[in-house]
């Protein structure tokens, strides 16, 4: 299983071909630089919850669509970061 920034460049990727427009033109619509949305789509970078929200309204969706296909595993489990000292 990919991890999470993979998968979402997959979905982004996906919703982005599937509405026939390139990275320039989705880039453009969401207020972002080329090289940061390829980024994005390669899984190298993770999206902030804005930037989700600023992509969704690029491809007129809702941002809950980019994410239900999302495969989390272990739900449930605590996360492996590290807590911050009280």
């Amino acid at each position: 299983m990919d991890d999470i920034a993979t998968q979402f460049g997959a979905i982004l990727r996906r919703l982005r071909t599937a509405q026939g427009l390139s990275q320039e033109e989705l880039a453009f619509r969401a207020g972002m630089s080329v090289p940061y949305l390829s980024d994005l789509e390669r899984g190298r970078s993770s999206p902030s919850l804005a930037m989700v929200v600023d992509l969704a309204r690029g491809l007129a969706t809702h941002p809950s669509l980019m994410l239900a296909d999302l495969i989390i595993a272990d739900i449930g489990k605590p996360p492996r970061r590290k807590r911050p000292k009280d």
